[in-house]
């Protein structure tokens, strides 16, 4: 994990301050084999350290009913910024900057942002300390810069997984979109959110590339998946159980709007929505996700059933249209 900055002084600071004496480590696929070491690293404080084996998907997945269970004094959450508004425990957020620099792969993406004078720049929190480098190499390319922020994350220029406000409120200002950052899970949902092109500068592979394909095939697979729902007869509503995805206020007012449509509506409650799990509904013909809008589109050909957004639902029932579908983005933000 040379890439990474894991703040191992701060973590220690902290559990010193707190007096905590069991502290749980929190991190997400991909930064886990790095648990057994700050664990011990914990330790050497005279406090004792538990790494959560479970799934972690974001700053919305806080482990607070783990460290309830475990009387724990203090989570130590990694990769994520703060999300939650509040904490039933005390959290640390360490959010594993990135520490390589960014300015050979955006001066690599600039050839492909050739046709677009004015650019928005986007990153996860890994890189937001890097997005002024990135800004100087666009300006002296000749590019307008635009960063967005709506106000809703902790930084300008901000993306999670779900929430794209910050790309949103400047996508009338931009050509088209530049992420700064590895993968193609968050400039995908830029796509998704702003229907704008995005180019994907990556770090890491030190290479620049469009996902111009990978989007229309999402968005075919999200019509299919639409059209599909439109011949179910009996839907359940999700309601996702991690402290930052329970919307059951949302997930009431979908069941009423399906119902005035003449749908049979039943709720399910879920922690994890697996299609191992929504098997054993098999009278459900389609479900409406009201927890983590990503989890359909990122492994919606492992689900028996179509699962829709909130925003896809409103298509469904005739309340918007797929073209406004497009334009105003697939996560409702």
């Amino acid at each position: 994990m040379k890439y990474f900055d894991f703040e191992e002084e701060r973590i220690k600071q902290e559990v010193r301050r707190t007096a905590a004496k069991t502290v749980l480590l929190q991190l997400p696929e991909g930064l886990k084999p790095e648990g057994p070491r700050l664990a011990r690293l914990i330790e050497e404080t005279g406090a004792t350290a538990i790494v959560s084996a479970s799934p972690c998907y974001g700053g919305c997945d806080v482990a607070i009913d783990e460290a309830l269970g475990l009387s724990v004094d203090l989570i130590v959450h990694f990769g994520h910024a703060r999300f939650l508004k509040h904490e039933n425990v005390p959290t640390l957020y360490i959010e594993v900057r990135a520490v390589l620099s960014v300015e050979e792969v955006v001066e690599k993406a600039v050839c492909l942002l050739k046709d677009f004078g004015r650019i928005g720049l986007a990153t996860t929190v890994q890189h937001l300390q890097k997005l002024g480098q990135a800004r100087e190499c666009l300006i002296r390319s000749g590019k307008t810069v635009v960063i967005g922020d709506a106000g809703k994350l902790p930084y300008a220029g901000q993306v999670t997984g779900c929430d794209y406000s910050n790309v949103r409120s400047v996508a009338h200002e931009v050509d088209a979109f530049l992420y700064v950052g590895g993968g193609i899970f968050h400039p995908l949902g830029i796509a998704l959110s702003t229907s704008k092109p995005t180019i994907i500068a990556d770090p890491y592979e030190q290479r620049a590339f469009t996902i111009e394909a990978d989007v229309k095939k999402v968005v075919k697979q999200r019509w299919n998946c639409v059209e599909a729902a439109k011949r179910a007869a009996v839907f359940g509503v999700i309601v996702g159980l991690k402290p930052g995805q329970k919307h059951f206020d949302e997930a009431l007012r979908v069941k009423r709007a399906l119902e005035k449509k003449g749908k049979t509506v039943c709720l399910v409650a879920a922690r994890e929505i697996l299609p191992e799990v929504l098997l054993e509904f098999p009278t459900i013909d389609a479900y409406v996700n009201t927890a983590c809008p990503r989890i359909a589109f990122e492994t919606a050909s492992n689900f028996p059933k179509p699962i829709l957004t909130v925003p896809e639902s409103k298509v469904l029932i005739g309340d918007s249209s797929w073209e406004n579908l497009l334009k105003e983005g697939f996560f409702g933000n």
